[in-house]
């Protein structure tokens, strides 16, 4: 049996587990001097009520690599294998340090993924379609499915992605003009935070991404996961824009786990979903 391992940055929350059929890693949050488990010990109530409220600046680091190698350990006694997602290398160490630790085992894939969040809730989707294929099917599906994820998403201030570490200082300044929208993707190639577009006002920005959505195409075997920070109201606008072709494949809402919600702020939104199946001539 294929098992499935990720780290929170999926946003895949604790009582979703069962039903996708993966196990969690949490990250490590610093709230002040206070540690947290992602998802674990303190809800997302309780998470804005420190990050704006007290108007902290979280950390966050790496999840506990002794956990992730018993659970990994307990799944191979078992006679599984086990496939790993954590999210893209160039926004997290994780993906480094577990395929140092498991890089000579034929049993276990860790995977960079490029991606995080609902690009990951893909990822597992597509696996849980062939769990009882080959891992090196599964694996071969993974890799092909990785360039074609598309993340597009508006912050309300770059602020956060810059002082995390996630967004380089030249993109930081070119974005932070008054009134100008920026878009942000994950690059489904390098994996890296970029800044691919801007816009005058939250209209204009939200056009930008419906219009980008329209250009890129969407692959129909596959959900548009929306996602956003704290609050809904941008989101909702944003369907509201989009196209009524596009409108029956939105999964549900994916309010971001803390871990990435640290680095995107409040009040961020955007789409994830996989662009059309290019046609061989």
């Amino acid at each position: 049996m294929i098992r499935v391992l990720v780290d929170s940055g999926s946003s895949i929350k604790q009582e979703e587990k069962e039903k996708l059929g993966v196990e969690i890693l949490p990250l490590k949050i610093l709230m002040g001097e206070t540690e947290y488990l992602d998802g674990v010990n303190l809800s997302l109530d309780e998470f804005y009520k420190k990050f704006i409220g007290e108007k902290l600046f979280p950390k966050t680091s790496l999840p506990s690599l002794e956990t992730a190698q018993n659970v990994i350990k307990k799944f191979l006694e078992m006679g599984d294998e086990v496939i790993v997602l954590p999210i893209s290398s160039k926004i997290s160490g994780t993906y480094n340090a577990l395929r140092m630790l498991f890089q000579d085992n034929p049993h276990v894939r860790v995977i960079d993924t490029k991606s995080a969040v609902g690009g990951i809730r893909i990822l597992v989707q597509e696996i849980n379609r062939y769990r009882d294929k080959s891992i090196d099917f599964v694996e071969k599906k993974v890799n092909e499915l990785i360039p074609r994820l598309k993340v597009i998403a508006i912050p309300e201030t770059l602020e956060y992605l810059y002082r995390g570490g996630r967004l380089n200082k030249a993109a930081y300044l070119a974005g932070n003009l008054m009134n100008i929208k920026p878009l942000i993707s994950l690059d489904s190639i390098s994996g890296e935070v970029k800044l691919v577009g801007k816009a005058r006002g939250i209209k204009k920005a939200m056009k930008e991404i419906v219009e980008r959505l329209r250009k890129i195409g969407h692959d129909s075997n596959y959900q548009i996961v929306p996602s956003y920070t704290y609050n809904k109201e941008n989101i909702d606008a944003l369907i509201e824009m989009t196209d009524d072709e596009f409108k029956p494949y939105m999964g549900d809402y994916d309010n971001l786990d803390m871990a990435l919600a640290c680095h995107w702020g409040p009040n961020a939104f955007g789409y994830i979903w996989v662009e059309e199946q290019k046609k061989e001539l």
